[in-house]
């Protein structure tokens, strides 16, 4: 256990001189990302980033794994989400992390080389501990940016269709929801979610559906708009569809879908212009 503490010192003694060495032996015309970037700033976290992992990773020596990972996660989760390594290609971390920790192992063999007690026994647990913890990290950082990364695209992904289909007030509790391009099953089931929130957020009681724009649409898309509908008026907001094409009103008829309780123009202009004077008239009542 002394020896594991001693070494343990002098890894953090180093790792200031580590980090400096690290950083220079970076291939910056091959490497990628952040390992290339010329800023002051950018290159400053980056040291300062390697540092710190530098203070954690001499813990392994003297803790047990899962004590060692559960203050470790703390540098892995801030590291994964960094702009900047976000930006950098998955291989290019992983090579660094394998420089990193070839440079652990020769940092061992020089503090063996300074102890006449350490024995080929000690350097062999200590090397095969921190090509383990290395693997794990390794892992565990891609899991996490992955899954960092992930999570980022779906919510961009459900602003860009809640952007697609936005519920536009017109004035009071009326408002206007223009769908453009084509909608597909994911894309109606979104509208549906998106739409219904939008209306009990913007306490919305008339709503203007204008099909006009929308270019193609299937059974199942035409079942989902129908869904969308039943579910605005569950919750108290009245429909009127406008700009139906031929296509969607057979697909609607094929399916036996019952227009019979839902208010239809041609387009929006006549929908907007002919609802008008209902809408008005409904609200001085």
């Amino acid at each position: 256990m002394k020896k594991d503490i001693a070494l343990r010192s002098y890894l953090l003694e180093s790792a200031p001189t580590m980090t400096e060495e690290w950083y220079e032996s970076l291939d910056k015309k091959s490497s990628e990302g952040v390992y290339t970037s010329n800023d002051p700033d950018v290159i400053q976290r980056l040291k300062a980033q390697n540092y710190e992992f530098h203070l954690y990773i001499s813990n392994v020596f003297i803790e047990d794994e899962k004590s060692f990972f559960e203050s470790f996660n703390t540098w892995l989760n801030k590291v994964a989400k960094d702009q900047q390594h976000l930006r950098t290609p998955i291989q290019s971390i992983i090579k660094e992390f394998m420089n990193v920790r070839k440079q652990y192992c020769e940092y061992i063999r020089r503090f063996a080389e300074l102890h006449d007690d350490i024995t080929q026994h000690h350097l062999d647990v200590w090397n095969e501990k921190v090509i383990r913890v290395f693997d794990i990290i390794i892992l565990k950082f891609i899991t996490e940016a992955q899954e960092y990364a992930s999570n980022r695209l779906r919510s961009q992904q459900e602003m860009i269709h809640e952007l697609s289909s936005p519920v536009i007030v017109i004035k009071k509790d009326v408002a206007l929801l223009p769908l453009v391009g084509d909608i597909d099953t994911a894309r109606a089931k979104m509208i549906l979610e998106s739409t219904l929130k939008q209306c009990a957020e913007k306490q919305i009681a008339h709503l203007y559906i204008d099909l006009s724009g929308v270019v193609m649409i299937d059974t199942m898309v035409a079942h989902e708009l129908f869904q969308l509908i039943n579910a605005l008026d569950l919750i108290g907001v009245k429909s009127i569809l406008s700009g139906i094409r031929p296509e969607l009103a057979t697909t609607a008829m094929q399916l036996g879908l019952n227009f019979e309780h839902i208010r239809i123009k041609s387009n929006l202009a006549q929908a907007l212009e002919d609802d008008s004077k209902i809408v008005i008239a409904s609200s001085t009542h």
